[in-house]
């Protein structure tokens, strides 16, 4: 599990928050102190919350699941899309698609659109169009391309939310909450820790300190997803062993049929001799009272 210390979080600049008038009563238990009119946060707390968010977020990459992260502010979305394309993870880093998680059918049509577009190119649909056409169809690629390619391998609706700003998320939020989706977020002095159920009190406007908590929780996803790897590869292995011993069992059940058997045949042989020794006595006892009379 990826460790962080409290240098690097002060370092990376985590504990400024916004100012005194800005805050959100309930942020009162996260706030370290203030100072010059600036709310300081408890990166004790931080730490702690950023362990247990971790630690949720490998156990769901773990179970094969998928994580949303989202990230529409300018001084986030090259970071995130740059670390979470590593993971294999679907990031939303342009413009909320409203209904996206409400409404995924129609973002899933939306997304099919985008591989039909491409199969015209490949058939060679596309060659016979109007200039005209082309140009439309190109321009309507480009557009779903850059709101909804991110989110082309996202088959079904995520199992965890990751949002950066929960002020400037907030539908995300909502939607996540109306489908009951648990949802990871970054929370600065100005936003609503109550909606978040892993909530990390943290500066989300400085791009160090975006980049540091979205790495830790990266490299999380990654652990969770070799560690399933791991024990992928172990299974074939377990089912050999398993067979080996069920044939073991069944081979040990035979022996023990076919020695009950030979034995029940002797016994047999044996009353058949004794059978006929007894008759044979009878037989010549009879003769012999027969001479006699």
């Amino acid at each position: 599990m990826p460790k962080t210390t409290f240098k690097e979080l002060l370092d990376a600049g985590v504990h400024f928050g916004h100012l005194k008038r800005k805050w959100n009563p309930a942020m009162a238990p996260y706030i370290f102190m203030e100072r010059n009119g600036i709310h300081i946060i408890d990166l004790e707390k931080t730490i702690t919350k950023i362990d247990e968010a971790a630690s949720a977020m490998k156990q769901i990459a773990k179970s094969g699941k998928k994580v949303l992260f989202v990230a529409t502010k300018k001084q986030a979305k090259e970071i995130v899309a740059e670390k979470v394309k590593k993971v294999n993870m679907p990031y939303v880093v342009e413009r909320w698609p409203g209904g996206m998680l409400t409404n995924f059918p129609t973002i899933r049509k939306a997304v099919k659109k985008m591989g039909s577009i491409d199969k015209m190119a490949s058939d060679g649909t596309f060659v016979n169009l109007s200039k005209r056409e082309k140009l439309q169809i190109t321009r309507q690629r480009a557009k779903l391309e850059k709101n909804l390619g991110s989110i082309a391998d996202l088959t079904r609706l995520p199992s965890a939310l990751f949002v950066v700003d929960v002020c400037k998320e907030h539908i995300a939020v909502r939607e996540a909450k109306r489908l009951g989706i648990p949802v990871f977020a970054m929370v600065d002095t100005n936003s609503d820790p109550t909606e978040i159920d892993f909530p990390i009190p943290a500066n989300d406007d400085a791009s160090k300190s975006i980049s540091l908590i979205v790495d830790i929780l990266c490299q999380a996803v990654e652990e969770g997803l070799n560690e399933r790897k791991i024990e992928k590869e172990k299974e074939p292995q377990q089912k050999v062993k398993s067979i080996g011993i069920k044939d073991a069992e069944e081979k040990d059940v035979q022996d023990s049929t076919t020695e009950d058997t030979d034995s029940e045949e002797e016994e047999t042989r044996d009353k058949d001799s004794t059978d006929e020794k007894e008759a044979d006595r009878d037989i010549t006892g009879s003769d012999d009272e027969s001479e006699e009379d």
